[in-house]
């Protein structure tokens, strides 16, 4: 197993990790933005290099910092709930209240002991990217406890459906219950034309922008960005979440990468999308009393627009029972992926 910590490995890894999309888009996606600035403190390991087989991924396990303590500044009028929504209560050490160009903060003073696996309950953090160039010869690698804490409930995310044999058996013989989610993965049109034009070739999508959604009333509708407190919202209505650590993960992504939202009348949000550390438009929604009219297109669209602007690859997956979800994807031109959506669920009996 081999740790990749430079720049210049992860650069490597990113222009190696292209060359097999769509198959390895989900490792791609999470890679090149670590190599943005690494927001989520994730490592790459590989079984050897530069000519790696299989690329696990995942979090930093705890670690204690040597230097002076990172601080963040947060307004006084935060409240004390969104900071649950960001940090675990073991990172908080203490909090102050100190008067800074004249205007009263919060000083955030986080504690020396840094960990991003700290909770084994928290698979939205305990979470792994992998692919693998030979799904059927990775089960030494993939069973090695540096590589996953299969102790811990954990998540394992991959756009390689073949994985499913080899996750299956280790974790059975680790004791260890899976729950598998399979869904459509879509890449937008630009993305598509940039990274995979070949799956282009011959098909309605080579000579198309991206389709637009329907107007709505600009009146009534404000395009804006979310911020952490509307972290509970997003989360009501994921499906993925519901509890303490899903609110949390959720303000981490509003926090670190770009969003989208509509505010309805009341000047609240009624329809959303977010991006997750992996590169990923997820978490998308809307209230009840304002979905049928059109609104998420809208918001994807949007969110897709933000997201080139910025360089990124774009992508987003739907189920297959979501016949809703896949109109808006024809609509909007998104390219269906030959490959899936995986992901598995793992948790310790």
């Amino acid at each position: 197993m081999l740790h990749l910590r430079s720049s210049q490995m992860l650069q490597m890894l990113e222009s190696s990790l292209r060359k097999y999309l769509p198959e390895s888009l989900k490792v791609y996606g999470t890679v090149f933005h670590m190599n943005q600035g690494n927001p989520f403190k994730l490592k790459a390991l590989v079984d050897k290099w530069p000519d790696f087989n299989t690329v696990v991924v995942r979090p930093q396990e705890q670690m204690v910092r040597s230097g002076p303590q990172r601080c963040s500044l947060i307004s006084v009028h935060t409240p004390h709930s969104c900071l649950n929504m960001l940090y675990t209560q073991r990172e908080i050490k203490h909090i102050i209240i100190l008067r800074l160009f004249g205007t009263r903060r919060l000083v955030l003073i986080r504690s020396l002991a840094f960990s991003e696996m700290a909770d084994d309950l928290d698979h939205h953090t305990n979470t792994y990217q992998i692919y693998s160039k030979d799904p059927k010869h990775c089960l030494e690698f993939l069973g090695t406890p540096d590589v996953i804490n299969w102790k811990q409930h954990l998540q394992i995310q991959s756009s390689q459906s073949t994985l499913n044999e080899a996750i299956m058996g280790l974790a059975a013989g680790k004791m260890v219950k899976v729950k598998r989610t399979q869904c459509i993965l879509y890449m937008m049109p630009e993305t598509a034309k940039k990274l995979v034009p070949f799956l282009l070739e011959d098909t309605e999508y080579l000579d198309h922008k991206s389709g637009r959604p329907r107007a709505i009333d600009q009146e009534m509708f404000k395009l804006s960005t979310l911020d952490v407190t509307h972290a509970p919202l997003v989360d009501k209505f994921w499906q993925f979440g519901g509890n303490e650590r899903s609110q949390r993960f959720i303000g981490r992504c509003i926090q670190n990468f770009p969003s989208s939202c509509l505010l309805g009348p009341e000047g609240t949000p009624v329809s959303w999308a977010l991006m997750d550390q992996t590169g990923e438009i997820r978490m998308a929604g809307t209230v009840p009393d304002y979905r049928a009219q059109g609104l998420i297109s809208h918001i994807i669209y949007a969110q897709t627009l933000a997201m080139d602007k910025r360089g990124y690859p774009v992508y987003n997956h739907t189920e297959q029972a979501n016949k809703v979800i896949q109109k808006m994807s024809h609509t909007l031109h998104h390219v269906p992926m030959p490959c899936d959506w995986n992901q598995w669920y793992c948790a310790p009996l």
